[in-house]
């Protein structure tokens, strides 16, 4: 039987934590930066995790996840 395919697209946007959840980037940071003050710009450049109703769609994108 043939190795599954990750999807690519899937493996660059998201990684896994050491407890099994998956990491992601905020939206929101490529362009009119101008009216957002310099708070919500600094937390967007944080990485934070996929909530958990999306946690299974994720997984099943990344067959090593």
């Amino acid at each position: 039987m043939p190795k599954i395919k990750t999807r690519r697209a899937a493996a660059k946007r998201f990684s896994q934590t050491g407890s099994g959840k998956f990491k992601r980037r905020r939206k929101n940071l490529r362009h009119i930066l101008t009216k957002k003050n310099a708070k919500r710009r600094r937390r967007l450049g944080q990485s934070t995790t996929v909530d958990k109703t999306n946690e299974k769609a994720v997984r099943r994108q990344l067959p090593n996840g």
